[in-house]
């Protein structure tokens, strides 16, 4: 079969159905969430639409509590689970096309999901319908799962499986080609102040971020009582930093804005923290007890290093790379101190309760608390398995990239399966640019990837 053939016929129709889910704003939204709506209005129309678009195509559809969904075909005993997400991340700052629109410029589809999961998504979808369209005799049931939550948690997938079967094997197409199959641990850590505040803090307030999965790419402050060199001391640093912002003043009040660039958490480098920059700063302005530790702290911990070395929690191995922190929301009131949301990306072999013990210590010695608000261990399908060279053969066969699989600080719905992997869509050399500005996916890739899907399904549950 020509699947890259029956792909190309049918591009039209993969990028129509794919602007559609991308002009639906399916971003976590607590103030529209409710029984009824789990994560707000958003994700569960991006759920609805999936399933009635399955359904209207002769799928098997079922919704569990709104939360996820399911769509499927073919028959037998085992299950082979292709596991989707239809939220996305906030939009943020910076975009120069409609970041709900799904316009095309350059061969490239833009918009918040393209390629974070809601281009790879629709290329699944497609490979299932063309498998299901050519008559192909199955062994398998094959069901794409779709939901709702991934980037705040997979609250809805594990909801999903308290109802439902496990696949007997399953990939998530939610990041690079050629596969991965070690995924680093996830854990939340929430660093609070516990030192003694004053009476007229200088920082009356602090904030950035939104999510701890993103790197933030602006922070604000308001400060009180500082000298008004502080105008030109802020221009100063923003030169030698090479960034922008700006300072107001307002009544006896200084208002900051610092800029800097979004990523998403398992790679921070990539971006350039603006609560870090404008902590580096303020560490050179306030005095006041309170404030100043907030900054140094900031400073010590985050300045120049990804990796949580000041507070030895580094670690690297050969599986997976190197454990990564990157502080995704960070706060402070002038009554009640910092706060600072960490996502980190720890290694595969990582000694985690040995390693939080000792950055604990550490950590107090800066005047905060540690605290680990979740953790989901590291996950790993060994390269030799059969599952993983069958979907590296048909990767192969379409790309010619022998390349060894990957390892990931992200973590996809690959980790919620006994045997799961991540397979795609981002191929080899694009940019990643999920959770940036501008998103996008590249219109021939999806193609591809759709053709690549639907061979693997094939291979894996096709009648021999």
């Amino acid at each position: 079969m020509d699947w890259i053939k029956l792909a190309e016929s049918r591009k039209e129709e993969l990028v129509s159905e794919l602007q559609q889910l991308i002009q639906i704003e399916s971003v976590l939204d607590q103030e529209t969430s409710s029984g009824d709506a789990p994560f707000g209005e958003g994700p569960l129309k991006a759920l609805q639409f999936l399933l009635s678009l399955g359904e209207q195509q002769g799928f098997t559809a079922k919704n569990v509590d709104n939360y996820a969904g399911h769509l499927e075909m073919g028959s037998g005993k085992e299950l082979l689970g292709i596991l989707c997400h239809v939220d996305v991340v906030p939009v943020g700052d910076s975009w120069t096309y409609p970041p709900f629109k799904g316009e095309i410029a350059d061969g490239k589809l833009f918009g918040r999901g393209a390629i974070d999961d809601k281009g790879p998504t629709m290329a699944a979808y497609l490979a299932m319908k063309m498998v299901k369209d050519a008559g192909i005799e199955l062994d398998k049931r094959i069901r794409m799962i779709i939901g709702t939550d991934e980037e705040s948690g997979f609250r809805c997938v594990d909801h999903y499986f308290t109802k439902e079967e496990m696949p007997t094997i399953g990939f998530a197409p939610d990041a690079d080609f050629p596969l991965i199959n070690a995924e680093k641990g996830i854990a939340i850590l929430d660093f609070s102040q516990k030192g003694i505040l004053e009476e007229d803090e200088q920082i009356i307030a602090f904030k950035a971020g939104q999510r701890s999965n993103m790197v933030p790419d602006t922070a604000n402050a308001i400060l009180q009582n500082v000298d008004s060199s502080i105008e030109a001391e802020f221009a100063s640093f923003l030169e030698k930093n090479s960034t922008d912002g700006t300072l107001t003043k307002e009544d006896d009040r200084y208002i900051i804005i610092m800029k800097g660039k979004a990523a998403h958490a398992m790679e921070p480098e990539k971006g350039r923290n603006a609560a870090v920059l404008l902590a580096k700063f303020l560490q050179n302005v306030v005095t006041t007890k309170g404030s100043q530790e907030f900054a140094t702290f900031m400073v010590h911990t985050f300045d120049g290093d990804h990796y949580g070395s000041a507070i030895k929690l580094d670690y690297h191995d050969e599986m997976s790379g190197h454990t990564t922190l990157n502080p995704g929301v960070v706060l402070f009131h002038h009554k009640r101190g910092g706060h600072i949301q960490v996502s980190m990306r720890y290694s595969v072999s990582y000694a985690f309760e040995e390693k939080i013990t000792e950055a604990t210590h550490q950590t107090s010695q800066f005047g905060f608390a540690l605290d680990v608000a979740s953790n989901s261990a590291p996950h790993y399908v060994p390269e030799e398995d059969e599952f993983v060279q069958t979907l590296l053969k048909v990767y192969r066969k379409y790309t010619g990239d022998h390349s060894k699989p990957l390892s990931t600080g992200g973590g996809t719905y690959a980790r919620t399966m006994k045997k799961g992997v991540a397979f795609g869509m981002l191929f080899p050399g694009e940019p990643d640019v999920a959770h940036q500005a501008d998103e996008f996916v590249v219109v021939e890739n999806l193609v591809k990837a759709a053709a690549i899907y639907a061979e693997a399904i094939v291979e894996l549950a096709g009648k021999k």
